[in-house]
């Protein structure tokens, strides 16, 4: 006889999808009464495990699928502009068409990412925002962290669940005292970090002297990837050590790239102006005494290519975004205590890594948030819930962006989707088509 399947559903003035997923399985209606019971589930004997079948190979379109994935998570000092650079990357993949910087108060707006009341109210991100964009063919899952240390153990759970991050440093104070603990977690992982040096529009440090900071700071080895030309109130513009490309500096919004055929094009003199020389220098210096960009390295997590910008300006954003999809990684293994878990395994798991409640200020709801670690996950999917010994469906599972939600249908490794949750849940758990993770 099969062993009971308990189905985690939610109430239709959460989501749309459960009115439809009612008549998905005949369990939906009767074994949710008897498991949000807290007596009917201490009475309840554990189902006994079922055998694990053998792991079946792929199909190459779920292949394909999760080689497009792209999961990562943003980390910095308190006010370095994570926040306003999560805002313009949404921006640029078409996610959003307003961004709502947290200087926005008097207009009503505020950042997308920033949707909690007290993170309004203070201008800071206190809990991880969930969002979905595609950009450069590629689907990306950004993870938004909480810069504030007083929310910190929830930035270092979410950090286990990205494949890579994306850090933000202050050209005017350079590394942070936050930035190096957050650093610190990473590299328990080998975590690929990319680095986006942030508030070129202002006076800050020489370049030199911040790639010397990170190096000396967090241990890793700094590549730049585009230079700025001048700073502050006098910058002129970006150079592309890898594509030989002058972006130029205009003020705030995207500039069109000009293609140079090296430093020593002539047309350089007209567009960095009295920076040109300075600039042929430190390129020279940059490429002869400096170290090359290596993508094997950076996903190693030995090196970092860097690029310099304003957030807060849209500027040298788009490099940085064009770069990411490119070197990023797709998601990769996950260990776990009897054997390592390939993304391209066609059996489903996921493991929670995050509860949140109160998400929706119209209901009293927990959200668990679970990260896919292989196979498709597909609504109303039969899982095994491993800590617990029982199955559960997969009734009104949810994607996210920021605070809003819409019901999903599929899911592949890489991808989050949240599961409504009445304690059934915790941080942790594994979810499983059988195997015993």
């Amino acid at each position: 006889m099969d062993a009971p399947t308990d189905t985690i559903s939610t109430d239709t003035s959460a989501t749309d999808t459960s009115a439809t997923d009612t008549s998905a399985t005949d369990t939906s209606a009767t074994d949710t009464s008897a498991t949000d019971s807290p007596d009917a589930a201490a009475s309840e004997t554990p189902a006994p495990v079922e055998a694990v079948a053998p792991r079946r190979p792929a199909p190459l379109d779920l292949a394909a699928e999760v080689a497009l994935r792209r999961t990562f998570g943003i980390i910095s000092h308190p006010d370095a502009g994570k926040t306003t650079l999560t805002e313009q990357l949404l921006l640029l993949s078409g996610a959003i068409h307003l961004a709502g910087d947290v200087r926005a108060r008097k207009t009503g707006r505020q950042a997308t990412s920033d949707w909690m009341a007290i993170e309004r109210e203070r201008g800071i991100s206190v809990t991880s925002s969930v969002m979905r964009l595609d950009y450069g063919g590629r689907a990306l899952n950004l993870l938004d962290t909480p810069g504030h240390e007083d929310f910190s153990e929830d930035t270092y759970r979410v950090l286990t669940a990205v494949d890579s991050a994306l850090m933000v440093i202050d050209s005017v104070k350079g590394v942070e005292s936050r930035t190096r603990q957050l650093m610190d977690v990473c590299r328990m992982r080998d975590t690929p970090i990319l680095t986006f040096v942030n508030k070129l529009d202002r006076e800050g440090r020489d370049g030199f002297d911040l790639l010397d900071d990170i190096e000396t700071s967090l241990g890793i080895e700094a590549v730049p990837v585009t230079w700025p030309v001048g700073k502050g109130g006098d910058l002129k513009g970006l150079y592309h050590l890898l594509n030989d490309t002058f972006i130029p500096y205009t003020g705030g919004g995207l500039s069109e790239p000009v293609t140079l055929t090296g430093p020593s094009d002539p047309r350089l003199d007209a567009l960095a102006g009295r920076h040109a020389a300075t600039l042929r220098d430190e390129v020279e210096l940059l490429q002869g005494a400096g170290s090359a960009f290596d993508v094997a390295a950076y996903l190693a997590g030995r090196q970092t290519p860097v690029f310099f910008g304003s957030a807060i300006r849209t500027y040298g954003i788009r490099e940085l975004l064009d770069t990411f999809v490119e070197i990023a990684p797709s998601p990769l293994p996950r260990e776990t205590t009897t054997r390592t878990v390939a993304p391209g395994e066609a059996a489903f798991t996921g493991v929670v890594f995050k509860i949140q409640a109160n998400m929706d200020p119209a209901h009293r709801d927990r959200m668990a948030f679970v990260r896919v670690c292989s196979g498709r996950f597909e609504r109303g999917l039969k899982v095994r819930h491993v800590r617990m010994e029982r199955d559960i469906r997969l009734a009104n599972a949810t994607a996210f962006f920021a605070q809003d939600r819409s019901g999903v249908e599929e899911a592949v490794a890489g991808d989050i989707i949240g599961l409504p949750n009445h304690g059934t849940l915790r941080i942790g758990d594994t979810l499983t088509e059988g195997e015993a993770l």
